[in-house]
């Protein structure tokens, strides 16, 4: 019977759950503010809003924004100012009718007072960084390239609008990216000086400063025309303000880029490259308080046969000590790079063994890296306190969502050995878990070893034995390690499904020869693995062998399809976002550069599922968003048609079928709209329910 537990067992308290992200700390160590999103009045969609945190872990969580539009992208200037993106209606400047709003720059006072505007432009503002000792801000901006400012750039922008104009011509490659155009519009960076505010009735800017007045920001442009700033693009700002370190696009032969790092003088605009090769990609600069180092991700780019070899970087800014790899003994993915005041060292988050702790490496000794935090858990937005004796995070796990903690780090240096993080009073609640969370593990038959997490319902056990659901994760390169709101395990949990969480090879965290054993072999050695440690659990008297389903979206998705083809063992199987006929995916996913150096097109014919549809014998449940462009709606539509004519179930004559295709027009890769997202859990309970239980699902009134 599906348990009672709220929120987790009911879908509509479930999506009115708030949710925390991102975490940022004033330069005295004094305030802490993250993100919490909530869903608005009509339930269709979430709006965030900034909440200050206290860093003592005394007083309550406060709210600081309220608006329809949200706020987000929280950063401290260093005078304690708040600065925050939003696309909220401005008090100070009246609307034209029709005017889609963008997000601008907005300016909370540490003093106290409203906030208001003090930059803006056409495309709206965004990715913000500002300096921790100087009045510098850095955000970036979606320009019409062939503007000359800033002013001219809205003028362009409402011409198209005016007259209907969505065409873009192009003359390079990418034109997507995950679920929207590239252009005509292209991310530029821009810099300013926050002393230039007063308190001034505030007017339209243009980008020289010409027309300025002291209200708003002069924003100076910093990179020019050109795609060299991706739409994800990672920067780092100097201390003093003098310095921006960015990833930089680079073409390549083959309409393929490759990202490199290049420093920008913040007053000049003078850009020298900093790392630069064919065969390395570079990734997550981050500048040392005292200027002098830049540590970053440094890939070795894969090939179809070695996989991504993923390092720390560290680089002497100043050019007296050329780059280097370092830690090139520790064998973990990093995920970010966060310094210590004194520029010391680096505090690092990694994917690690189904977990993400936080570590620490030393300059003195560059070559070992020792794990500071000892929760089974994920940590992120990682901050640290002026005198370097406290660090501040979210942490997050399979057993609960994201919440602010503090890490005592003099504690860690002190005993050498993993603190544990004290929970800080966040804005968010934990919602209670419908069952428990059990690590799980078993040899491989290579005799590697397969973890994974196995969250099992309250009440399951050798007299009720629980369904189980075999849930694959996506990217390949990745690990089921942190808490989702989207693919969210306890919500079949709650309905009487033992859910398993395994990471087969590909899997981050288990060191570069976990990804090696199944680098161009996705259908070999993760399906092997998928089965070992799916009969391990199958064994546990808690797991009812007998009533079965496998899942997965993307990747998991991609292997869904790879299971149903290769073993009848699943009363059901769920596919979404899926990859299905690899040589047609592999030239009209976004970045088909990336597939290039994934697979050749033998190992992609080898590797791809559709060879096998007609040894397909369970039913199939596939999901699809038409506005995916990682995995393109044709691989949804095929899988769709040869399904019904080429498995060996397919549509009777009178064109019944087992089969289902949930198809969102308007939706991406993930499915992100509260209600959407709503459908695809009903839906997918629903098939299960009929497959695996044997019962009569409940399928959405809303689809009619």
């Amino acid at each position: 019977m599906p348990s009672e537990a709220k929120p987790l067992g009911d879908l509509d308290a479930y999506l009115a759950l708030p949710r925390t992200a991102g975490l940022t700390l004033s330069r005295d160590g004094t305030r802490l503010v993250t993100t919490v999103s909530s869903l608005d009045p009509e339930r269709t969609r979430y709006v965030s809003a900034l909440w200050e945190v206290d860093p003592a872990g005394a007083r309550p969580a406060t709210r600081l924004t309220r608006s329809a539009k949200g706020e987000t992208a929280a950063a401290f200037a260093s005078n304690g100012d708040l600065l925050f993106t939003s696309a909220r209606p401005d008090p100070d400047t009246k609307a034209e009718d029709g005017d889609d709003p963008k997000a601008a720059l907005w300016l909370l006072p540490a003093a106290g007072g409203e906030a208001r505007v003090i930059a803006t432009a056409g495309g709206g503002l965004g990715n913000i960084l500002t300096a921790r000792d100087a009045d510098v801000v850095s955000v970036s901006a979606q320009v019409l390239p062939s503007a000359t400012d800033l002013e001219a750039e809205a003028d362009l922008r409402k011409a198209r609008s005016t007259q209907k104009v969505s065409a873009i011509l192009h003359s390079g490659y990418p034109i997507r990216h995950w679920d929207h155009d590239l252009g005509p519009e292209e991310p530029r960076r821009y810099v300013a000086s926050l002393g230039s505010l007063t308190d001034a009735p505030a007017r339209p800017v243009s980008e020289n400063g010409e027309s300025a007045t002291d209200a708003h920001l002069a924003l100076r442009q910093l990179t020019g025309a050109g795609r060299q700033l991706s739409p994800e693009h990672q920067g780092a700002l100097s201390a003093d303000g003098t310095t921006l370190v960015t990833t930089w696009a680079v073409v390549e032969a083959g309409a393929s880029v490759r990202s490199t790092l290049v420093a920008l003088d913040t007053a000049t605009g003078e850009r020298r490259t900093l790392l630069d090769d064919p065969d390395h990609e570079y990734e997550m600069p981050a500048i040392s308080p005292d200027g002098r180092y830049l540590v970053y991700l440094h890939y070795v780019r894969s090939t179809p046969e070695t996989a991504p070899d993923c390092k720390i970087g560290l680089l002497a800014l100043d050019g007296h000590a050329g780059p280097r790899v370092v830690a090139a003994g520790w064998d973990r993915w990093p995920t970010s790079f966060t310094w210590l005041p004194d520029s010391s060292g680096v505090l690092i988050t990694a994917d690690s063994d189904g977990r993400g702790p936080i570590f620490w490496m030393g300059l003195d000794d560059v070559e070992t890296v020792h794990r500071v935090t000892a929760d089974d858990a994920l940590f992120s937005s990682v901050c640290v306190a002026p005198d370097g004796s406290t660090a501040y995070a979210l942490r997050s796990s399979y057993a609960a969502p994201h919440t602010p903690v503090r890490i005592d780090l003099a504690e860690f240096w002190a005993s050498n050995a993993p603190v544990p993080a004290a929970r800080l009073l966040g804005p968010v609640p934990e919602p209670d878990l419908p069952g428990t969370l059990t690590e799980v593990e078993t040899e491989a038959d290579d005799g590697v070893r397969v973890r994974a997490w196995l969250a099992v319902p309250a009440g399951a056990s050798d007299e009720a034995p629980a369904p189980l659901l075999l849930w694959i994760h996506g990217g390949p390169l990745g690990s089921w390690n942190d808490w989702s709101w989207r693919w969210n395990p306890w919500l079949l949990v709650a309905q009487g499904y033992a859910v398993l969480l395994p990471d087969p090879a590909l899997s981050t965290g288990y060191g570069r020869d976990f990804v090696q054993r199944g680098w161009g072999r996705w259908g070999e050695r993760p399906f092997t693995d998928l089965m070992a440690i799916t009969d391990a659990v199958e064994a546990r008297p808690e797991i009812d062998e007998t009533r079965t389903a496998a899942m997965g979206g993307s990747f998991g998705g991609y292997m869904a399809n790879w299971v149903a083809g290769h073993t009848d063992r699943f009363d059901a199987i769920v596919t979404h976002a899926s990859l299905w006929e690899m040589d047609g995916f592999g030239t009209t996913t976004d970045h088909a550069y990336y597939w290039g150096r994934e697979m050749t097109p033998e190992m992609a014919l080898a590797n791809s599922p559709h060879r096998f549809v007609d040894k397909i014998a369970t039913p199939i449940l596939v999901i699809h968003g038409d506005k995916d462009y990682r995995v393109p709606i044709g691989e949804g539509l095929r899988l769709w048609q040869e399904l019904l004519t080429k498995s060996a179930l397919p549509a009777a004559e009178d064109g019944s079928t087992v089969h289902r295709f949930l198809y969102f027009p308007d939706e991406n890769h993930w499915v992100l709209s509260p209600q959407h997202a709503k459908v695809w859990y009903q839906v997918v309970t629903a098939y299960l329910a009929e497959h695996v239980l044997g019962e009569a699902g409940e399928w959405p009134e809303v689809l009619g």
